[in-house]
């Protein structure tokens, strides 16, 4: 199986919908984000051959039609996010890769008190850019930062659903740097272990869930 940065897995919402994460609240963390890691597995809707023949995609939109599957996934990147850096030292600006890190990164921020800053293909933000380029699977491709987005020293964590080759991620670390930031590390919905993606970053890498068949 050949699989480009771009080629996201999604995961969906289950024939039988998972209970609301409220029951995981009365739980310790160490007990409530493993539960939680398997209800979003669960969830999972696999959709082979597409788009095209060998791939097997994994769509992660049902997790968003889901309300009690959409509180499942916020809450168990909160915990993994606390559970990986500690309750003091949280980001002070959460970046999300366009564009499915835009559907959670914006509710984390707000979680963590922090900022959201996205990272966007070339040509979609005004004002003084940073910019990096990252091979894809047919050429390569650039991701672009507003330059002040990002205080010198402030502490980020960049998120986006999937990592599979790496490219993508490693470009918006690369902004990071230039902006001046101090980069924490990255956190996925799912990493397509096979693939080697986590190789090519420069900080340390967490997801929820991980796929090893290709």
């Amino acid at each position: 199986m050949t699989l480009s940065e771009d080629t996201h897995t999604s995961h969906g919402a289950s024939r039988s919908e998972p209970h609301a994460s409220s029951t995981s609240s009365q739980l310790s963390s160490a007990q409530a984000l493993p539960e939680l890691k398997t209800r979003i597995k669960a969830g999972l809707r696999t959709y082979p051959d597409f788009p095209k023949k060998g791939i097997l995609f994994e769509d992660i939109f049902p997790l968003f039609s889901s309300h009690s599957l959409h509180q499942d996934l916020i809450r168990a990147y909160e915990l993994q996010i606390l559970e990986s850096f500690g309750p003091g030292n949280t980001p002070d600006v959460i970046v999300g890769l366009d564009a499915r890190g835009f559907l959670f990164g914006p509710t984390l921020a707000l979680k963590f008190g922090a900022g959201f800053v996205p990272v966007r293909k070339e040509g979609k933000l005004p004002g003084r850019l940073e910019t990096a380029t990252y091979e894809k699977e047919y050429g390569t491709d650039t991701f672009a930062i507003q330059a002040d987005s990002i205080q010198p020293g402030q502490k980020v964590l960049i998120v986006d659903d999937l990592i599979a080759t790496g490219g993508s991620a490693s470009a918006a670390g690369t902004l990071v740097n230039k902006c001046g930031g101090t980069l924490l590390g990255y956190i996925f919905i799912i990493e397509l272990t096979f693939l080697g993606g986590r190789n090519k970053l420069n900080a340390p890498v967490y997801t929820l869930l991980e796929s090893q068949s290709e």
